[in-house]
């Protein structure tokens, strides 16, 4: 199978993909900060549009036809694309968002799951702090095997590896198959498909110049989703809970970078034995 080159960026256009993933990190952390309940998911969304603006970007995600938002809150059972609303989140909620920034024709991509604080049942917040947990892992995971992969089906593998470890002794974890990770660049998404479980063929080259989002996102239950009414909302027909991690990375020739964390990956990638190098 052939590869388009345009998947392939220069360093001098890895490094133009910096400072967007900055931003949607600095976005993410901004909405991290406010998760409390009583809070709405609208509320959220207008806070990771404050940062994106005062850092002169702008939200790719109101750049997708339809889409009029700057993330998207997924909540339990709503594993990604939930649409911000009114909806006042609660104790012991699990909440996935999902933002990105544009920046000079460049992008960024990001996600994080955070367990709604407050007083719910322990059981409950341990299961969803678990799923939250896991799911993470397997991100890191995933880009640490991109540190020495050849092609990018290892990081598939890695990732499903990861969770098949680390799943719960009375059930195992789904991995959705329907919706996977993407490369990145002047567009949120490009080629080449970055898939969260193992396929038989092995995928893009992982080469330098690569940039990808990873993402897994993994259920609690059974891996089969719907689309809700709203046309976007993605939900388990099980209702079992969701979660979603993802960062950008890149491929160079010093190593890998994470662009949407702010030391690149280091303190995630070292229980791995990775040590992330900036891009010359």
């Amino acid at each position: 199978m052939a590869f388009r080159s345009s998947a392939y960026k220069s360093a001098a256009q890895l490094r133009s993909m910096i400072e967007p993933g900055l931003i949607t990190a600095a976005a993410l952390d901004a909405v991290r900060a406010m998760i409390a309940p009583g809070v709405t998911t609208l509320d959220l969304d207008a806070e990771a549009s404050r940062v994106i603006r005062s850092r002169g970007a702008r939200s790719n995600f109101q750049m997708v036809r339809g889409y009029r938002h700057t993330i998207c809150a997924s909540v339990n059972e709503q594993v990604v694309h939930g649409i911000p609303g009114d909806r006042a989140l609660q104790a012991g909620d699990l909440v996935s968002i999902d933002a990105g920034a544009e920046l000079r024709g460049w992008n960024g991509d990001s996600a994080i799951s955070v367990v709604v604080p407050g007083d719910a049942p322990a059981d409950l917040v341990a299961a969803r702090q678990r799923l939250s947990d896991v799911t993470e892992g397997s991100l890191w995971a995933g880009i640490a095997r991109l540190a020495t992969a050849s092609h990018l089906g290892e990081v598939g593998a890695a990732i499903q590896e990861y969770i098949e470890a680390h799943s719960p002794a009375t059930g195992s974890y789904g991995i959705l198959r329907d919706y996977v990770g993407h490369g990145i660049g002047r567009k949120m998404h490009e080629s080449p498909s970055v898939f969260n479980y193992r396929t038989a063929e092995p995928g893009a080259p992982v080469r330098p110049g690569l940039a990808v989002a990873i993402e897994p996102m993994v259920v609690a239950g059974d891996q089969e989703t719907f689309v809700e009414d709203d046309g976007w909302t993605v939900s388990t027909i099980d209702r079992s809970d969701g979660s979603h991690w993802e960062h950008s990375v890149a491929v160079h020739d010093g190593g890998i970078w994470v662009l949407t964390a702010p030391d690149g990956g280091a303190d995630k990638l070292a229980p791995f034995g990775v040590v992330p190098t900036e891009i010359g």
